[in-house]
């Protein structure tokens, strides 16, 4: 065989191959790129899900926490409330009885100011549990011309209630001084009534 028929051959089997074909190279080359594109957009729907689930996850765990912080709340609100029912039907059963029941007569006065509609006889309910308190201590013997002067003579071992007096105290003053401007709520009557009522009771005042 010469070169002429070589060449000719050589020539034949490279224009005749698939890889050259351009109807083979359009089909497989779509496919090919089909595939590979095919195989992106699934791992972007799988990143998409991906990020969705922990999202959710997220939302899911937030929720159940904040559930959990609402029924503590709602159980500790619930707690307060029939604690300061019970103790406001405990005080109305002692008005309903009269004055026979109490030991300091000026107790039922307090608790006539304080059961009153009005905002200002809250704050003289108050204005005369001081002066209950006032008189209490010289009752004890702590020395001082205001009751704050009595106070600071006064310990944790001779008063135990010390902290408590202060702060009702505090209050009374409060209401001494800013006169009608000072916001006094229902709510905080009792409460401030019933650290009164704690400090007579630890004394057998009432």
């Amino acid at each position: 065989m010469d070169a002429s028929n070589l060449n000719s051959i050589t020539n034949s089997s490279i224009l005749n191959s698939k890889f050259v074909n351009p109807d083979y190279l359009f089909t497989h080359g779509a496919e090919i790129v089909k595939y590979v594109f095919t195989m992106n957009t699934l791992r972007g729907i799988y990143a998409v899900l991906s990020v969705f689930a922990i999202f959710f996850i997220a939302l899911l765990i937030y929720c159940t926490i904040r559930m959990f912080e609402i029924r503590e709340k709602e159980h500790k609100y619930l707690h307060h409330e029939i604690a300061e029912y019970a103790h406001n039907q405990a005080l109305k059963e002692q008005e309903q009885k009269g004055a026979g029941v109490f030991k300091n007569e000026r107790w039922k006065k307090v608790l006539d100011y304080l059961f009153s509609t009005n905002e200002n006889d809250w704050k003289l309910a108050v204005i005369e549990a001081d002066t209950m308190l006032f008189d209490l201590l010289v009752k004890i013997g702590f020395k001082g011309e205001t009751l704050g002067d009595k106070l600071k003579d006064a310990n944790r071992d001779s008063f135990p209630s010390i902290n408590t007096a202060w702060e009702v105290h505090n209050v009374r003053n409060k209401i001494a001084h800013e006169g009608s401007s000072f916001e006094f709520s229902l709510h905080e009557a009792k409460r401030v009534i019933s650290l009164y009522e704690q400090i007579f009771q630890e004394f057998g005042y009432i």
